[in-house]
């Protein structure tokens, strides 16, 4: 047994469970990618000042769950703890925002690393998909985006899923609502890092899921009772374009998520039977952040979906996803010069997009017919020294148990006839 284990909160993803992994990212991908988004990969660790600077140094990912550390060049680095910033910063750093076709509409799919306490659901290392719009501010785009991650769910058969959605307002409106949040908060009887939070980034109170907390947050001023014009007339937009699209969405007040870069439109997609981790995603818009970064004025919009949550919604919901078999075909050669033949024909086949294997090792037919049926091949392809001589292969049907000999040089086109 083997004496090192996987860090504590994380997981090995091992088939055949990495197939619904797999086949989560494709499903929330595919309607990225019909709608003009991009693929961005990042690297899994950056600067750690990006990630200071553009998520919030107030915020519990940098204060206490970034993974940092010092490399031999005296460069300090983090783990990357979330997709956005890193996706701008090489935006910014390519150029991609001067090409004249804004906005840069970019997807991504990757590891992302947090030091919290492990749960299930909540991991150190966890995956996610995410899709950011960057370079316009328009309704449209957060809409479009809110559309294509229900899109998603909805195509891999989740219905339990909810989306929360709330408007964060600009450097216009949400100064006085900050002053008058931290006039209320300031009444309370808060622990001294609650205190000091309330005096960095109040907003990030009302998102304490402490109950000690939530109690006291009964008649505390709504962030939607002082939006400037300006911000309501674009949140009833986004409502109205998810109203047109026909996707339920609830109004939560008290939604903040726990990043500082949000502003105005901002969202989450939760789902009742996670438990106390209901959030399977979430996003919203992140108009400051490219100045945070040194960047230009350039208002943006995205999300990232939790590929480790949606696997769980998916099991709470009992859903069953359609997976293609990982082998169509089986080969089982019975001697060496029958190793060679069937090599070449798993070869052909595979050339032919077949997927095929082949017993290793030498094993007899007993053994080998066990690892064919283990596999999940639809049909078995055998071959010995007297089907050889009579220059033919067998063709084993592993659902209904029927076999009947073909002539070697016609088997993968039989193959092909008997797969459709």
């Amino acid at each position: 047994m083997s004496t090192f284990k996987a860090p504590k909160g994380t997981y090995d993803l091992l088939p055949p469970d990495s197939g619904r992994f797999l086949a989560v990212r494709e499903a929330i991908a595919a309607p990225l990618r019909d709608a003009g988004y991009g693929y961005i990969e990042t690297p899994g660790f950056e600067d750690v000042r990006l990630f200071a600077r553009g998520v919030g140094e107030s915020t519990d990912i940098v204060s206490k769950e970034m993974y940092v550390f010092t490399t031999k060049g005296g460069d300090e680095l983090a783990l990357r703890p979330e997709g956005t910033a890193a996706v701008l910063r090489a935006v910014l750093e390519s150029n991609l925002h001067k090409t004249g076709n804004l906005p840069v509409k970019v997807w991504y799919s990757g590891s992302q690393y947090r030091y919290e306490r492990p749960q299930k659901g909540r991991y150190r290392h966890f995956s996610q998909v995410g899709a950011e719009a960057i370079g316009a501010e328009d309704p449209l785009l957060d809409a479009e985006l809110i559309i294509l991650a229900d899109q998603a769910y909805r195509s891999l058969g989740l219905t339990g899923h909810r989306i929360l959605l709330n408007s964060l307002g600009d450097t216009t409106c949400r100064p006085v609502y900050r002053a008058a949040l931290q006039d209320f908060l300031r009444a309370l009887d808060l622990d001294e890092e609650t205190r000091r939070r309330v005096e960095i980034n109040p907003l990030r109170v009302l998102d304490d899921k402490r109950a000690e907390v939530q109690d006291q947050l009964t008649g505390a001023p709504l962030l939607a009772d002082y939006l400037c014009d300006a911000c309501k007339a674009y949140h009833e937009e986004v409502r109205a374009l998810l109203d047109g699209a026909g996707v339920a969405y609830e109004d939560d007040p008290k939604l903040v998520r726990g990043l500082d870069y949000y502003t105005r439109t901002t969202f989450e997609f939760v789902h009742d039977g996670l438990g106390s981790q209901s959030a399977v995603g979430g996003g919203g818009r992140y108009d400051g952040l490219s100045e945070m970064l040194g960047g230009p004025a350039l208002p943006s919009v995205g999300w990232a979906l939790g590929v480790d949550r949606t696997v769980l919604a998916l099991e709470a919901e009992g859903v069953t996803l359609d997976l293609p078999p990982v082998t169509s075909v089986y080969a089982i050669p019975l001697g060496e010069a029958a190793r060679r033949v069937l090599f070449e024909k798993v070869t052909e086949l595979r050339r032919a997009g077949i997927a095929t294997d082949l017993s290793f090792g030498g094993r007899g037919l007993k053994g080998a017919m066990k690892s064919a049926n283990r596999s999940g091949a639809r049909l078995a392809l055998i071959a010995g020294e007297r089907d050889l001589v009579d220059g033919s292969v067998q063709l084993k049907d592993l659902e209904s148990g029927e076999q009947h000999a073909v002539p070697l040089a016609q088997a993968v086109a039989e193959i092909q006839r008997l797969l459709g």
